[in-house]
């Protein structure tokens, strides 16, 4: 099994839901207390043992880049006034990682955001995060899912339990049987109403993904709001996954 080297995070989406505020800003750069939200989303991939992240980038997003590139100016102003704590912060940022960006010409979905990442991505499993979900840095979410793709071979999801009314704002996977920790997922439905949901169990926006769903996903029809739907994908008979 090859090990995991690798990661996809789409930064595409236009963040219609939190507008006024991602009008002329991206919402993954909405600070967290002092630090964008995609920050949080890159240390812990990083974290996890992830060396190449691809960035799934759009038309407005190059705030996201910058931030993750040298900023020689502010970094000379910071050395001359001698604010050396703040330099090292700022250099920090652009040494986290290995970054790779690619373009998502339309914002045709998450499925399509994912497909972007096929060319470099390559041959190999990977890591897909969103920054829709901030998790603790205890609590090591996406290292627990990657070791359960190493002990079971299959695709991973994670997932929580919501409220029922909550459902139709998720991905609902299949119910575990009792005491099955990881199950095998054998129904994923984007957002279903609440009476026709498998389960309320969540997708929460961190997956290991095999690269064979990227087949799935060239082969995808519009789902769900007109959009390619990576949960279309992943219900694919050939595509098996664990949660």
């Amino acid at each position: 099994m090859k090990m995991l080297r690798k990661a996809v995070i789409p930064v595409a989406g236009l963040g219609t839901r939190f507008l006024p505020a991602t009008k002329a800003q991206p919402k993954e750069m909405l600070p967290l207390v002092d630090t964008p939200v995609i920050q949080y989303v890159v240390e812990e991939a990083i974290r996890a043992g992830v060396e190449n992240l691809v960035l799934v980038t759009g038309r407005g997003k190059a705030a996201i880049e910058n931030h993750f590139d040298v900023a020689f100016e502010l970094e000379d102003t910071l050395r001359r006034r001698g604010k050396q704590e703040d330099l090292e912060l700022v250099q920090g940022i652009s040494h986290l990682a290995q970054f790779a960006y690619v373009r998502q010409g339309e914002p045709l979905g998450l499925g399509h955001a994912v497909l972007c990442a096929r060319h470099t991505v390559g041959d190999e499993p990977f890591a897909l995060l969103l920054g829709d979900d901030v998790f603790d840095e205890r609590e090591s979410a996406l290292e627990a899912l990657i070791a359960a793709y190493h002990a079971t071979g299959k695709s991973v999801v994670g997932v929580q339990e919501v409220p029922l009314e909550h459902v139709s704002r998720y991905g609902i996977v299949s119910a575990p049987k009792a005491g099955s920790d990881p199950w095998d997922v054998t129904t994923i439905v984007e957002k279903p109403q609440p009476a026709d949901a498998p389960s309320r169990w969540a997708v929460v926006g961190r997956y290991v993904l095999e690269p064979r769903v990227f087949e799935h996903l060239a082969a995808l029809e519009p789902g769900v709001g007109g959009e390619y739907q990576l949960t279309d994908a992943l219900t694919t008979p050939a595509t098996s996954s664990t949660t």
